[in-house]
């Protein structure tokens, strides 16, 4: 007798539901719907996971079908021609090894050749151009389980020593799956386009070298990256966005503008210049500020601590790879990476009562985390840096209105830089993770809570918690829509178990506190270098380091000229004087490209009256008003740390 297929139910976007058999692909549903879908089907999602359409489907649940016009679908698209360029590659030189291509199809695609030169911008046209007719081809897509064996067979017989060895880094058990079009096949997870014609436009972006598995003891590879999309319109607005953030970019900006630089001495270590320093301390001082307000003492802790203080907060089992060590006096300890371990041994000098909590404790010491050289990236991403790091010590009562406290000081920070648009998410616990899942549940239960009592929008991250608890990410949109993660909130049970932190309750018994972990900025550096590529260099007017700049029409006006420079310092107006012996319009465009918010022409009007010629970095000029008139307008606007002038 046979045994009935299990039945999966899926949850369409109108809301019906479509009863199908387990092993049912997401194309054979496509099928079933109607033979225009079918066709037109790029890819699929399940549970908002993509799903390859040649996948069988296991489970139930809401599931959305994309075609050529579905946004979703440029991901598929360029995973897609992400294979047609490695086949492009191997079609103009034979017997190319290839490593693996990218995990995040969002915008690029990229692969690793075993190529003995690097690529040339030549190279990249031919390469486009054979891509272009692989596409025209038309080829379908295949999908092909195979056992370890047989991938590690076929891949021998190509030749593919780096496929066999990325064979191991399946787990046993794990589907070992290859795709296939027309003559080109490779070890991959998908998912795929239905056929290579739906790629409707594609664009090689540049080539680099890279090192395999990104350590720099291993063999260099040359690297292409890619992009592609379902229309040619799609590709030429992605292109300005992308011409966009070259004109943004923060490490070009950094060294025009003279903020910071850095130094092969101190690898992915940023040296910041007097300017840059002073930016830094603004928004440092802008924080004490908050700090003062929300009720945070501010703390100095150690930078090198005994190692078993890792092992007892969970850091070691979980950063070492990540962590810098030193030995002294034959003890082993390390650098700090993270400030949490530091306020415990804080909290835990004296016996506490639950009068005093919560303690909240704000630390701006400087951390240091290893970063490998192929994922280091300006400021975005640097072994040392400060968090505008903060720790709260409360009752588990108290948590709640802790974290709504944080969260409504975040958004009111991000206020001030002009982000707007901030999506919040709850990132729930990680598979590697400390900790029981009912202590869990009561975490991710709390943090719901805090934000369901404000009113507060939210997205589920699942699995992408901290290992000690989940957390509250914050991302914010830039002017030219890129997404940053910026802030966090988390709620740790784990480290005052750990740290054995108590205080004494109202009942005179002993209780252990809840801690939670908070960042707005998150670095200090990284939020400079959103900062930068948001406004263009174009710092507000309380940022700016340097706020005016005089320039006087010619030497006979030098004097007054310097006259006003130092009343606008005696102010406190961050003021320079460009009285270089070159053209006015030199001059002013020089300082335009400075981006000094303010420039005071300097004349025998102005000598005649006391008044200052103003004119704005955006090239308005505002005309002559009375020096005192033009430092109250400064004062104003950058004490209310707006955008405008």
């Amino acid at each position: 007798m046979a045994v009935p297929s299990e039945t999966l139910s899926l949850i369409l976007p109108d809301g019906s539901v479509r009863e199908v058999e387990a092993g049912t692909t997401a194309l054979e549903v496509a099928a079933s719907i109607g033979p225009r879908l079918a066709k037109d089907a790029v890819g699929a999602e399940l549970d908002g996971a993509a799903v390859d359409l040649r996948t069988p489907l296991t489970t139930g649940g809401s599931f959305r079908l994309f075609t050529k016009k579905s946004p979703e679908a440029g991901e598929f698209i360029r995973h897609s021609a992400e294979h047609v360029l490695a086949d492009a590659v191997q079609r103009l030189w034979p017997g190319t090894e290839i490593d693996a291509g990218r995990q995040d199809h969002s915008e690029k695609f990229q692969y690793d050749f075993r190529f003995d030169r690097p690529f040339t911008p030549e190279d990249l046209e031919k390469i486009e151009a054979m891509m272009r007719q692989i596409i025209a081809e038309g080829s379908v897509v295949e999908r092909l389980e195979v056992s370890r064996s047989e991938a590690e067979r076929l891949f021998t017989e190509m030749g593919e020593t780096i496929k066999v060895e990325r064979l191991a880094d399946i787990p046993e058990g794990e589907a070992i799956t290859l795709y296939r079009h027309g003559r080109f096949t490779d070890l991959c997870r998908g998912p795929h386009a239905q056929r290579m014609s739906q790629i409707g436009a594609i664009k090689l972006l540049e080539a680099s070298s890279v090192y395999f598995r990104g350590d720099e003891n291993n063999e260099r590879l040359q690297r292409i990256y890619g992009t592609a999309f379902a229309s040619k319109k799609g590709l030429e607005e992605y292109l300005e966005r992308l011409e966009q953030a070259r004109a943004r970019d923060h490490r070009r900006l950094g060294q025009e503008l003279d903020l910071f630089s850095f130094n092969p001495s101190a690898p992915a270590t940023p040296f910041f210049h007097p300017k840059g320093t002073l930016v830094y301390n603004l928004l440092v001082d802008h924080v004490r500020g908050l700090y003062k307000r929300h009720g945070y003492g501010e703390v100095l802790t150690p930078q090198i601590l005994d190692v078993d203080l890792w092992h007892r907060s969970g850091h070691y089992a979980n950063y070492e790879e990540s962590m810098y060590f030193t030995e002294v006096d034959g003890r082993q300890f390390a650098v700090k990476p993270m400030n949490c371990p530091t306020h415990c041994l804080i909290f835990d000098t004296r016996l506490r009562s639950y009068r005093e909590l919560p303690i909240r404790y704000a630390d701006f010491g400087r951390l240091h985390r290893y970063e490998r050289s192929g994922v280091t990236s300006g400021l975005m991403r640097v072994r040392s840096f400060c968090q505008d790091d903060g720790h709260i010590f409360c009752s588990p009562e108290q948590v709640e209105d802790e974290v709504i406290g944080v969260v409504e000081m975040i958004l009111e920070l991000y206020e001030v830089f002009g982000f707007g648009e901030v999506l919040i998410e709850i990132s729930t616990r990680p598979e590697k993770r400390l900790g029981s899942d009912q202590v869990w549940d009561t975490a991710e239960a709390a943090l719901r809570s805090a934000l369901d009592r404000r009113g507060i929008a939210y997205q589920i991250n699942e699995g992408d918690g901290a290992f000690y608890g989940p957390k509250i990410d914050f991302q914010v949109r830039d002017a030219i829509g890129r997404s940053w993660q910026l802030g966090t909130v988390q709620l740790d049970y784990q480290m005052p178990e750990r740290f054995e932190l108590t205080y004494i309750g109202a009942d005179g018994e002993e209780h252990r506190p809840v801690m939670i972990h908070r960042a707005m900025f998150g670095s200090l550096e990284r939020f400079i270098g959103i900062l930068i590529e948001h406004t263009t260099g174009n710092l507000p007017l309380w940022l700016a380091p340097v706020q005016a700049v005089v320039l006087p029409l010619s030497e006979k006006f030098q004097v007054y000229a310097e006259s006003v420079r130092t009343g606008l310092a005696q102010a406190g107006v961050r003021v320079e004087l460009d009285d270089r012996n070159e053209k006015l319009g030199y001059r002013i465009r020089e300082s335009q490209l400075q981006k000094i918010p303010y420039m005071l022409v300097t004349g025998g009007r102005e000598a005649e009256a006391g008044t200052v010629a103003v004119r704005l970095r955006t090239g308005e000029d505002l005309g002559a008003m009375p020096l005192e008139e033009f430092v109250k307008r400064l004062q104003e606007h950058s004490q209310a740390k707006g955008a405008s002038l």
